[in-house]
């Protein structure tokens, strides 16, 4: 197979943009300068015109492992062969002085550490998603790609030999022998650099290992899955975008949420959903810092609403309202998945939920962080005012279907949301408000929630008002305090939604489908996978009933321990799992790890203190 699995890979980045490194030594993935820029290595999505940057054992048969550093984000790819052990050491400085504003690096330090290897470098970049030309100059420094819109230099010592559009090399090393390589962004016509000497790459290997030490060190979740939890707040760094704090969904673009089919999605913007969860997960383990800056650019999104007074349901990472798609036809596609997708339509689509989660966010942030502005309070009360007057309108829903609007019961019970914090947000800081009509609104909104989200045939609440239909979004209900977790009407559709598919439920060996796509008419083709957050949501819901019901809060702790194992040997995850266990849709996804962090932190605090 040329392509590799979606789970062989680790990532490493610097809070402006990410590359996605493979088990067998490949970047098969990087966008420069930012997340969502252009893509200059995209094997992942052609295997021939991709581009990649591969340094891997020249022996045929070397084992392999992967592995980050402790506590960092330092990834170190090890081989083993009959004649030696090599290593190779990917990251992205941080932290250190000596790193110019703009100017982004990829290192590569290459070692033996047992024995003698030969290896083999390939790097072959293909600019603008493999859509522009470019040329190359070699030199005893080793080589520039230009391109017109973005230029690459390759520094070494290693001699470099021209092969087509890219460049070859083989090195040999014995035991304790090291070759670097610094891949450099060249904006303008700044030239390609000088290799770094072997003391200068340990002393930007030694920063980087102490930024991402000192940064993990002021976490304060210390229950039983420390380690995880740990790991996914390291990489929802790693998905932060430095200069304005936004978080993207995912790194990735058109990553299949089913082999060869048609579900691919560019995920390299902020949801505000998304985003929201993120804040509420970083302050949950310590990192207000973090969350700080993110409260920086909601107020900023804040003030730029749309003409009838809405937020978008995504924004690019430094703000931007147009996120045009187009289909990238000359790309096959991760293993044939077509279309590849990049910007996304959904941005102009109505998702009433998100000013639910908003809300939920900033009073999480006033009660934990910091006390929130007057200026702040004022943009808020538009958007709680707009809600009263569109809660009845139909939406596309969380899951931004293109199938036509309904009325779904999740966004009906984040509206609920959105008034009910900011009644809270009034009352805890005397905010004034139109307090006796969000009252009214609200109850409004629950009501009518219980009545038509409520279906006695399946006794569960469903997907949306008039539908038989489970959906996994509505295990929120108890985790926003909604609802009781021991309501009986909760429990019931915790019952109905925790059965496998051919009874009607949702949940194939503790993973969880977020619905039935045979059942609802979603406006796509095809299949997908299990839901990794879906799960997650399952296990905090379990675990909130399973306060007063001891079987509950085991099933809950069960659920989570094995859905701990579909990590990757990294402890990463995508957005789904497939049937087969394998990861699928974009890579690593913010969402899941967000909930992960929730449900870690709920279940260890319910298990109570470790006899």
């Amino acid at each position: 197979m040329a392509y590799q699995p979606i789970e062989n890979y680790g990532i490493i980045g610097d809070m402006h943009t990410l590359a996605l490194v493979g088990m067998d030594g490949s970047i098969d993935w990087l966008c420069l300068p930012h997340f969502d820029s252009p893509s200059v290595f995209c094997a992942i999505l052609d295997d021939k015109i991709g581009g990649r940057f591969k340094i891997c054992p020249v022996t045929d048969g070397a084992n392999h492992k992967q592995f980050y550093w402790p506590d960092t984000n330092v990834l170190i790819s090890r081989f083993y062969s009959p004649q030696g052990v090599g290593e190779i050491a990917d990251f992205m400085p941080v932290g250190s002085e000596k790193i110019e504003i703009g100017h982004h690096r990829l290192i590569r330090r290459v070692t033996v550490v047992r024995g003698s290897m030969k290896f083999r470098l390939e790097c072959f970049p293909a600019f603008n998603y493999a859509r522009d030309e470019h040329e190359m100059d070699i030199s005893a420094d080793g080589v520039c790609f230009r391109s017109p819109q973005r230029s690459l230099g390759l520094a070494t010592r290693v001699p470099l030999k021209a092969s087509g559009k890219g460049v070859t090399a083989e090195f040999a090393l014995n035991e304790g022998a090291s070759a670097v390589f610094v891949l450099r962004d060249l904006p303008g016509s700044r030239g390609c650099g000088s290799p770094l000497s072997e003391n200068e790459a340990t002393e930007l290997f030694r920063e980087t290992v102490n930024y991402w030490r000192r940064w993990i060190n002021r976490c304060t979740y210390t229950g039983r899955w420390r380690e995880m939890v740990r790991r996914s707040a390291l990489a929802l760094k790693l998905l932060t975008y430095a200069p304005t704090g936004a978080i993207v969904a995912a790194p990735t673009c058109s990553l299949p949420e089913s082999i060869g089919g048609s579900r691919n999605w560019d995920y390299r913007y902020t949801w505000m959903r998304d985003a929201a969860f993120t804040l509420y997960g970083f302050l949950r383990i310590g990192f207000t810092d973090e969350a700080e800056h993110f409260m920086t650019w909601l107020h900023a999104r804040t003030r730029e609403l749309g003409k009838e007074g809405t937020l978008q349901i995504m924004y690019g990472i430094e703000g931007a309202h147009h996120l045009p798609e187009q289909n990238l036809d000359h790309l096959e596609g991760y293993r044939g998945s077509r279309p590849v997708r990049v910007g996304n339509d959904a941005h102009s689509q109505l998702q009433l939920d998100i000013y639910g989660e908003l809300m939920d966010s900033v009073y999480l942030y006033n009660k934990y962080g910091n006390p929130i502005s007057y200026d702040l309070w004022r943009e808020l009360r538009r958007l709680i005012n707009w809600v009263c007057d569109h809660w009845k309108d139909k939406d596309e829903g969380i899951w931004e279907v293109r199938g036509g609007r309904q009325h779904f019961v999740y966004s009906k019970v984040m509206c609920w949301v959105a008034i009910d914090r900011g009644l809270r947000l009034a009352d805890k800081r005397s905010f004034p408000a139109d307090r006796q009509r969000w009252l009214r609104i609200r109850d409004e909104i629950y009501e009518t929630i219980m009545s038509k989200g409520w279906n006695r045939e399946r006794q569960a609440f469903v997907q949306f008002f008039g539908s038989k239909s489970l959906d996994a979004s509505n295990l929120i209900m108890p985790l926003v305090f909604f609802m009781s977790p021991t309501d009986p009407r909760m429990l019931k559709t915790l019952d109905a939604i925790n059965q496998s598919p051919a009874r009607g439920g949702l949940v194939s060996n503790s993973l969880v489908y977020r619905y039935n796509v045979e059942e609802t008419a979603d406006g796509l083709s095809g299949s997908e996978g299990t839901f990794n957050i879906c799960t997650f949501w399952l296990v905090e819901a379990l675990t909130r009933a399973g306060r007063k019901d001891r079987p509950r809060l085991e099933s809950a702790r069960l659920m989570f321990e094995q859905m701990l194992g579909y990590a990757n040997h990294l402890g990463l995850y995508s957005e789904e799992t497939g049937s087969s266990g394998e990861a699928l849709g974009n890579f690593p996804q913010a969402f899941t790890h967000l909930a992960l962090i929730s449900a870690a932190f709920d279940l260890d605090r319910t298990l109570g203190p470790r006899g």
